[in-house]
């Protein structure tokens, strides 16, 4: 008896053995959160990075072809689209503080253009507003040198009347600026694997794929689909670590309340112009037109393995969590040492009031007249701004202000000091109606620069002044 029952045993664990080879060999269906599995959407597309030309590594060159495409957004639909290097949106350019950068801008599209350096601490002649426009066939060619912290900074149109039919064609890139912090930083760095850009757009399309971009007299109609770098319905797999979101609203008109939907927290560690001082925990984060932020998610503490970035409480994008480790990255307690902003200064003070009626907005009562200066500056003097946003008797909205070729630091919304996210560097901040937000800033570059409302359309109808710093 004690033999057959070893013998039983054997038989049983051979089975075993068996059962277990075969399930190697010839896998049941895994469930949709294990590795290797059948999403649902799109992989996320994730931009090129421009190759820099040059081979000196104090100079960045690059080349950017404005041009028409054909882009797929839904499976046996075209849609005609515009972008840089590309059918639909632009590379990625990515360069160093110090380095000198050039950039050839061919237009090849049927109508004029310009390339804005959205965030760029630059000298007027190079910041490619409405005063720099690029006729068909045309070839621009900028050059200027960078000398700000590292961010994640942005490009797109700024052809006055134009800017934001030409931006919902598709014509927006991201800029990437690095510097000795950013090296020393143990933060994620692996581009597109743990180091991942976000642009969020919405769109309205026809039956047949084409766009529909629709204004009416409350302007731009909001769009019933989110692109997120030019995806449709897009995922993504992330390893079990810390990655790194750059986010951009490159949204026309839109604000964006996003969130992750098990309800984590994740940790902001920069604004508009680049880190701030300590990572702030946030359990949301609101954003609109132009404006970026970065984050870090923890993914290795994910208590689920498909979690989606929410925008407006619909998912966006989804992260497929995989079973395998990532790299070792850090958040670190101190990102940047910020400059103090001195108590008790007594700048010179200018106040910009913002009301809109709808479509079109003014900016202290004026609209936008290109051959009129609104403001004087000093070069190189700080300046205190007062920026309010003027209820009107029609219904109105917060506005994104935006100012050309500086950073500046908010010193209070509302007379009470602004939250901890709010204490970097910023090239746009949201003004909601009856707000007043104070900002300090200084323009270290001469020449003709804009300040606007970034919801583009509001721009386009006049809702923008003009400075020329000397």
């Amino acid at each position: 008896m004690l033999r057959k029952r070893h013998s039983q045993a054997e038989f049983f664990k051979f089975l075993t053995v068996m059962l277990v080879a075969a399930l190697w060999v010839f896998p049941m269906s895994a469930p949709a959160e294990t590795a290797g599995s059948v999403r649902s959407g799109t992989p996320l597309n994730i931009p090129e990075i421009l190759e820099d030309q040059s081979s000196d590594p104090a100079v960045a060159s690059f080349e950017l072809f404005v041009q028409h495409g054909r882009t797929e957004f839904f499976s046996g639909l075209t849609t005609e689209t515009l972008g840089y290097n590309g059918s639909y949106l632009g590379p990625i350019l990515r360069v160093r503080r110090g380095q000198q950068v050039n950039v050839a801008v061919h237009n090849q599209l049927g109508q004029a253009t310009t390339v804005h350096w959205h965030g760029m601490d630059i000298r007027g002649e190079a910041d490619g507003g409405p005063h720099q426009p690029i006729m068909p066939g045309a070839v621009w060619e900028p050059s200027f040198n960078v000398d700000q912290p590292a961010a994640t900074l942005w490009y797109h149109p700024h052809l006055h009347g134009t800017t934001g039919p030409q931006v919902y064609g598709g014509l927006a890139g991201l800029i990437f600026i690095e510097d000795e912090v950013s090296d020393r930083l143990n933060l994620p760095k692996e581009y597109g694997v743990n180091d991942i850009p976000l642009i969020l757009q919405d769109r309205n399309f026809q039956s047949n794929g084409s766009f529909s971009y629709q204004v009416n007299m409350m302007g731009l109609v909001p769009g019933d689909t989110m692109l997120v770098n030019g995806t449709v319905n897009p995922y993504v797999e992330v390893n079990q670590e810390y990655v790194r979101l750059r986010i951009l609203n490159g949204s026309n008109f839109e604000n964006f309340l996003l969130q992750l939907s098990d309800g984590s927290s994740f940790y902001q560690i920069a604004s508009d112009g680049g880190f701030l001082e300590s990572p702030v925990v946030r359990d949301s984060l609101f954003i609109s037109p132009g404006e970026r932020v970065e984050v870090i998610v923890d993914f290795a503490a994910a208590a689920d393995t498909e979690i989606a970035l929410l925008a407006g409480g619909q998912p966006v994008l989804r992260f497929y969590v995989l079973d395998s480790a990532g790299f070792d990255s850090e958040i670190p307690e101190t990102l940047a040492s910020l400059p103090e902003i001195p108590a008790g200064e007594q700048l010179p003070t200018r106040v910009f009031e913002l009301q809109s009626m709808g479509l079109r907005g003014t900016i202290n009562g004026k609209a936008f007249d290109i051959n009129r200066i609104d403001e004087s500056v000093n070069q190189g003097e700080p300046e205190v701004w007062i920026i309010r946003n003027v209820r009107s008797m029609m219904r109105s909205s917060g506005h994104p202000f935006h100012i050309h070729g500086t950073q500046f630091r908010i010193l209070s919304r509302n007379g009470s000091p602004p939250p901890l996210e709010e204490r970097g560097f910023k090239d746009t901040v949201h003004v909601d109606p009856g707000e007043e937000v104070v900002i300090r800033v200084q323009f270290n570059h001469q020449g003709l620069y804009m300040y606007h409302c970034h919801m583009l359309e509001h721009e386009d109808y006049g809702m923008m002044g003009q400075f020329m710093v000397q």
